[in-house]
């Protein structure tokens, strides 16, 4: 794995230096978020309308990835949603007692970021970091040789699907997705890995049947996009195969070469009219073989009563157990961590 071109900052600075860290991480000196009241009247008619048009074009986009699947009459919108005041304080509320364990995966995952070992130097430099004995010959003092920094862009990106059925609200289930939505979130922003998280549920209305939630882009990233976050709710029914298929299609146009999609739920897929059962199931399965010939990696957090469904859909290997709801934030950063 290794950093874009345009870092240019060792994991060694990224911690040591406190001002650098905490700019990016949005963290206050304590480690705790930091956060300015929302102002939705300071935001500019030209921001608010690339805001509109952003939003178009993932409709666009996503109503086109279904155009040629069993959803192609399912009628879908694609929501951005706005953050609050009230947002931006429950996400401090939930970061409390999260942020050290993300900070401390982050540091010990930087050090796989970064270039350490190049064999590739320009030469003929009036500084650097290796001395070309042959070129003091020609006395015009381009006696060194300086290692080329990485071309390659992060080679991770990650797409977080979450299930906001009417069902995520028992239990607990709620409050713990938000809480490893956030970590996941934060831990990419640190390590710099373009991060998805889209949110969807079926059958709001009928004139809406299916729903997406676009949080975070890696298209259009935003320091507000953690607050946006706090809107995941318990919702209606789910389309499983459908929202994976539009969030699957999104990696794949991505340049990275590692491209890891994780759904989180607590039960197995049920819409109207008839999207349950063996046609649900299967519908899921061959999405999934679909786009790992893609080249997408599908990874399954199950958290609800319906883990030996969802284990069957997946499979054993891409199927990650949530017993224990707490340690859920910190158990899904590891094991995205496992892919750098």
């Amino acid at each position: 794995m290794k950093k874009s071109a345009e870092s240019d900052e060792s994991s060694s600075r990224v911690f040591d230096d406190d001002s650098t860290h905490m700019e990016r991480s949005g963290l206050g000196e304590d480690g705790s978020p930091k956060y300015h009241q929302a102002n939705p009247e300071s935001i500019s008619e030209e921001a608010k309308q690339k805001e509109r048009d952003f939003r178009k074009k993932l409709n666009r986009e996503a109503r086109e990835v279904i155009s040629d699947s069993i959803h192609k009459k399912v009628k879908l919108i694609v929501h951005r949603p706005d953050y609050d005041e009230e947002n931006q304080q429950e996400y401090v509320r939930l970061c409390q007692g999260l942020m050290p364990i993300v900070q401390e995966i982050a540091r010990k995952t930087l050090p796989y970021l970064e270039q350490e070992i190049s064999s590739d130097f320009a030469r003929n430099r009036y500084y650097g970091s290796k001395f070309q004995a042959d070129s003091v010959a020609y006395r015009d003092y381009k006696y060194f040789a300086k290692k080329r920094p990485p071309t390659e862009s992060p080679s991770l990106v990650v797409g977080l699907r979450v299930d906001e059925s009417a069902s995520m609200s028992a239990y607990g289930r709620l409050e713990a997705a938000k809480r490893a939505v956030i970590a996941v979130y934060e831990y990419c922003q640190l390590c710099q890995i373009p991060i998805l998280i889209y949110g969807d549920t079926a059958d709001v209305s009928r004139l809406e049947q299916m729903s997406i939630f676009a949080y975070a882009d890696f298209d259009k990233p935003d320091a507000n996009d953690r607050f946006r976050l706090m809107r995941i709710h318990a919702r209606s029914n789910n389309r499983d195969g459908m929202a994976l298929r539009i969030m699957a299609e999104r990696l794949v146009a991505s340049s990275q070469k590692t491209k890891l999609l994780i759904s989180i739920s607590d039960g197995q897929p049920k819409a109207m009219d008839d999207y349950t059962g063996s046609y649900a199931v299967t519908d899921m399965k061959q999405t999934i073989q679909e786009y790992e010939r893609k080249g997408v990696t599908f990874l399954a957090a199950a958290i609800g009563q319906d883990k030996d469904v969802i284990s069957e859909i997946y499979g054993n290997e891409r199927f990650l157990d949530i017993t224990n709801l707490h340690e859920f934030p910190a158990k899904l950063v590891r094991m995205i961590a496992r892919y750098l």
